[in-house]
Formats: structure tokens, C-alpha cells, sequence
């Protein structure tokens, strides 16, 4: 299929729905060929760390090495007796990559989100503009046709380019009531 072709619709998925699936699709698959080596490595390590195989090596590990360290077989000499001091070593080294890892993928996982977070502020910035829009063709359309006391002072209030600028000011201030934006 074509890139700019959009998919044909069955029965039962509006066109539409295609078209906005593929191209959120193309987005995260964007996503991920732009990620780092690193940024790819530090996934796959932190998938694998937060999956049940890696509980499972990490207990029969542990397990191993405390048997195999703390006397219960006679004959052989532990390398690493109780206190096990070069296994907590090696758990601390772990743990201090893991922790990197992890942070790399959630600052990665974070500059996506606010991507996105910054479209969607986009598409609905333009949404309203293009609401504003239709209302005041719809009252100019209601006008024409003598039917300009049928729109309410709320729908009035709605066809008014809205000031987000207020909008924000007044979320930041947490007022109980709308400052005024208009």
C-alpha cells in the first residue's frame, strides 16, 4: 500500500479509523528506528528484567549459590562464604545498571509522552479554532434565516475565540471560577 493511499474500510471500520490506526502506527514505528543503540539496549534489558524468566534465574541463582557457599556439601570448599560478600557485590553492581537502564528507557519513554502530549495540545488547539468557526457560521446561518433568538448567550459565549493563555493563567491559579477570558 501506498503511503499516501488511504486504506480502503470494511463493513464494520469506517476509512477513517484505518487511516488514523496506519498513521499512528507510521508514528511508532518512527519511535522506534529514531531510538539510540543504547536506547534500544536499555529496553531490551529492562523488558527482560521485569519479565517472570528473570525472577526465576535470579531465585535458582541465588539458591545455587548459597548452597553451593554455605557448607552443606561436604567436600567442597566455598568461594564466596557466609557472609557472601562477593555475591552482594555482585547484586549491587546489578542493581546499580539495572537502575540506569530503567532511567534511560523511562527519560526515553518521557520525551515521547510529551511529543505526543504536545500533538494532541496541537490537535485540540486547532479543534477549537475550527469549533469557534462552524459556531459563528452556524449564528450567521441562524441570522440569515430569523432565527438568531434561538442562540443562547452560552452558545454566544462558545463562538468567542477562547484565550488560552486564561485558560491556563486560571488552571495555575485553581480559581473556582472562571477568570475573564474574553
Amino acid at each position: 500500500m501506498n503511503k499516501r493511499e488511504i486504506p480502503k474500510a470494511s463493513a464494520k471500520e469506517p476509512a477513517t479509523i484505518n487511516k488514523n490506526v496506519e498513521t499512528i502506527l507510521e508514528m511508532e514505528r518512527q519511535a522506534v528506528l529514531s531510538r539510540s543503540t543504547a536506547e534500544h539496549l536499555a529496553d531490551k534489558v529492562t523488558t527482560f528484567a521485569g519479565s517472570t524468566p528473570f525472577i526465576i534465574v535470579h531465585a535458582f541463582w541465588f539458591t545455587g549459590w548459597i548452597l553451593l557457599n554455605g557448607n552443606i556439601f561436604p567436600g567442597f570448599k566455598p568461594f564466596d562464604p557466609f557472609p557472601f560478600s562477593f555475591l552482594t557485590l555482585v547484586v549491587s553492581l546489578e542493581a546499580i545498571f539495572l537502575t540506569l537502564l530503567v532511567l534511560m528507557s523511562q527519560n526515553r519513554m518521557t520525551k515521547e509522552a510529551n511529543k505526543r502530549e504536545h500533538l494532541d495540545l496541537q490537535i485540540n488547539l486547532l479543534n477549537e479554532q475550527e469549533t469557534t468557526l462552524t459556531l459563528r457560521l452556524v449564528q450567521k446561518i441562524a441570522e440569515h434565516l430569523g432565527l438568531a433568538d434561538e442562540i443562547t448567550e452560552y452558545g454566544q459565549e462558545l463562538a468567542e475565540e477562547t484565550d488560552i493563555n486564561c485558560v491556563a493563567k486560571t488552571l495555575d491559579e485553581k480559581a473556582g471560577t472562571v477568570a475573564d477570558c474574553r
